[in-house]
């Protein structure tokens, strides 16, 4: 946490900001370690104050030790405001992503000295690195997603709904250790796998299809992200081919992974192979993103990313591949970035399972 405040105050300082509003609810949480649903944390120079509702009073003294605590029963905002310790305050940031169009009229009118900022990449580069608590809650959610794929892929069959391995899911995660669902878990097969982020429905696996199992848990509030596809039946051989090339796509991905490369060309590392076999158009999505206390996180590894990839992030690597006719393929493993390579977190098995 303090390590973070430095940084964020460093940051602060060179922007010419007094103060820094950060109201994204992971950022709060990386900031304080507040984990209620209502709060706001106020960087300034001197303090960090945290401003949450009266539901959080007991939750915030025992989590938010390391700064002072406003608990109200108005408006958060209002609340800052009456406090009165940003009376010489002239410049502040915000994170314009995550703060509504009332609140930021509520700011102008509530502070009229001051002028106001948007400053989004501050609150996110909160999250780029982790530390090793914070690495080991990720790897105990991934631990209790690899025991949950190995446990529900007994249950996939044909006749099988996909709504009812969704929930299989959800239950063994929580039976397994997990808080929650990190995202809601998707189930998707046949022509339904066309879809990336298609949500299980009451579709029935057929015989000869191949299946994406894509779920998470989380732990001390930190998520886990995996993705397996199963055949079930005997694949075609394109959906091998595809599998094959996925796998390998994956693979090198993984070996050349490291902190201090562009996210780009990470991305173009799996690219690459897919686009060399005459699939490059079918892989329909960036090659992964950041992972934490939200499931998506900075940075976002794809053709589009201008960012260094920092040693100390966690990142899925995910490619996959969607053909018309034939299905989806994608698998997906969390990766602890390091100066020399990657530490991959998950282990489920990723070879190709026939059921």
């Amino acid at each position: 946490m303090s390590t973070r405040l430095a940084r964020l105050r460093q940051e602060m300082h060179e922007r010419g900001m007094d103060a820094f509003f950060v109201s994204s609810l992971p950022n709060v949480r990386y900031l304080s370690g507040f984990s209620g649903s209502n709060g706001l944390c106020v960087v300034t120079g001197k303090e960090m104050v945290l401003v949450t509702d009266s539901r959080y009073a007991r939750q915030s003294r025992v989590e938010a030790r390391r700064c002072r605590r406003i608990v109200t029963s108005q408006g958060l905002i209002e609340a800052v405001a009456e406090d009165g310790n940003l009376k010489r305050v002239r410049n502040a940031g915000f994170e314009p992503d995550h703060i509504s169009y009332a609140q930021y009229r509520s700011l102008k009118r509530l502070f009229p000295g001051v002028t106001f900022l948007g400053h989004g990449d501050l609150g996110e580069d909160l999250a780029l690195t982790k530390d090793p608590a914070e690495v080991e809650n990720i790897r105990k959610s991934a631990g209790i997603s690899d025991r949950v794929f190995m446990e529900v892929v007994s249950l996939i069959r044909p006749g099988v709904k996909e709504v009812e391995l969704a929930a299989e899911i959800s239950y063994l995660q929580k039976r397994h250790g997990g808080e929650r669902d990190a995202f809601e878990p998707i189930v998707a097969s046949g022509e339904r796998a066309l879809l990336p982020h298609a949500r299980a429905t009451g579709k029935r696996i057929k015989h000869g299809e191949m299946a994406i199992l894509d779920f998470g848990t989380t732990c001390g509030g930190f998520c886990s992200d995996l993705t397996r596809t199963v055949a079930v039946g005997k694949p075609s051989s394109r959906a091998r081919e595809m599998y094959a090339l996925v796998l390998e796509a994956h693979g090198a991905a993984i070996a050349a992974a490291r902190g201090g490369m562009m996210a780009r060309d990470l991305d173009a590392v799996a690219r690459g192979i897919l686009r060399r076999a005459g699939y490059g158009r079918y892989f329909v999505h960036s090659l992964g993103h950041g992972l934490g206390l939200s499931i998506h996180e900075r940075p976002r590894v794809s053709p589009l990313s201008r960012e260094e990839l920092r040693s100390g992030s966690v990142i899925t690597i995910e490619p996959g591949l969607y053909v018309p006719g034939v299905g989806g393929v994608r698998i997906e493993d969390d990766v602890l970035l390091t100066r020399t390579g990657c530490r991959v977190l998950t282990g489920a098995p990723r070879e190709l399972m026939i059921l």
